[in-house]
């Protein structure tokens, strides 16, 4: 899987705009400084999502293809306090169409900073995604800020507040983890298909 190239292939934000489906799509959501975009590159194996320094750049999804494998679509993030409320709506409305008009997702990436508790709007995405029928992951990015001990606790304790055992620490600055979480994707969403 490492040798296999990924692109970007097109930002949009209505469903008409999409590129075609040929293959199946993994969404990736999650707080604006999260780490969506260093968890794409250590993926990608190189930097081809743009890391901002500020939080909330992102207002488009964004369609990265792995060779003939899969999908990824970047979702915009959430929990950004300097979002307005129309912002907030139409954050909303391009889940909600995306989720409507991409019947080839196979699942979602929650994405979360490992130093973080499980919070109301983590909650809410995952209803959303439930109530969608798909299954559902936690990535736990810069676990190199925590000691193995500490690892372990914050997984168990995420694990316990979410219901979900799928939950991966991964690193971008260590490269860890991240076999780990596509091998998961690829055995119990790809498979199972």
């Amino acid at each position: 899987m490492k040798n296999i190239s990924f692109q970007f292939i097109k930002s949009a934000v209505f469903a008409e705009d999409y590129p075609p489906m040929d293959l199946p799509e993994i969404a990736i959501v999650g707080r604006s400084n999260a780490g969506k975009s260093s968890l794409i590159n250590c993926l990608a194996g190189n930097k081809i999502a743009k890391v901002s320094g500020t939080p909330g750049k992102t207002r488009l999804l964004n369609f990265f293809r792995k060779g003939e494998k899969y999908t990824l679509v970047d979702m915009p993030g959430y929990g950004f306090a300097a979002r307005s409320n129309e912002e907030v709506g139409q954050w909303q409305k391009m889940i909600e169409d995306y989720f409507q008009y991409r019947q080839g997702l196979l699942g979602m990436i929650l994405v979360m900073d490992i130093r973080r508790n499980w919070s109301p709007e983590e909650e809410m995405m995952k209803k959303f995604v439930n109530s969608r029928n798909r299954p559902l992951l936690i990535a736990l990015t810069k676990s190199d800020k925590l000691s193995r001990n500490e690892i372990i606790k914050s997984v168990n304790a995420i694990r316990k507040q979410s219901g979900i055992f799928a939950v991966f620490p991964i690193s971008s600055l260590k490269r860890t983890g991240y076999e780990e979480m596509e091998d998961h994707f690829f055995k119990d969403w790809m498979d199972a298909r």
